[in-house]
């Protein structure tokens, strides 16, 4: 309702390998499935948003956030304002030079919102850097081990 959408676009992972997980096999290795309530529920919610007539893009192979980026890029491609509302803080690698790209995530409650300056104001890196950032200092969540010895700091300061 605050935002006014114009399109909305919602995506979902499936459960096929991604080309991440075929390049390293212990990408999110350490992650536990999707809790059993939550599966249940997901082809309800797909038919719901069907029948408000939202499209759904999900695609074997590819992340959600995936498809969500290639999305975000095409927008800014055509000068499209976007926003992105996702739990993925790997996400906000999209902001771009021109501040059409919003990332909302929430975060304890609250919707925490990230463009390009709100990702260096909080991570010390601009959103291009974020691939480079994440392999240098690594990502527990995703499992990426990173470079011993460097943390968070060292990487920002490198980059």
């Amino acid at each position: 309702d605050d935002i006014k959408p114009e399109n909305l676009v919602v995506s979902f992972d499936l459960k096929a390998p991604t080309h991440r997980h075929k390049m390293y096999d212990q990408y999110k290795a350490n992650r536990k499935g999707m809790p059993n309530e939550l599966a249940e529920q997901l082809p309800i919610i797909k038919e719901v948003l069907q029948a408000m007539n939202i499209c759904i893009i999900e695609k074997e192979g590819y992340e959600a956030d995936d498809i969500l980026g290639t999305l975000a890029k095409w927008g800014q491609a055509n000068d499209l304002e976007v926003t992105i509302l996702t739990g993925d803080r790997d996400s906000v690698q999209l902001g771009d030079d021109e501040g059409l790209t919003t990332i909302l995530i929430p975060s304890k409650g609250e919707i925490v919102k990230y463009n390009k300056q709100e990702v260096f104001e909080k991570m010390e890196v601009y959103p291009n850097q974020i691939v480079d950032y994440k392999a240098l200092c690594g990502d527990s969540s995703d499992n990426i081990p990173g470079i011993r010895g460097i943390g968070p700091k060292s990487a920002s300061s490198l980059l």
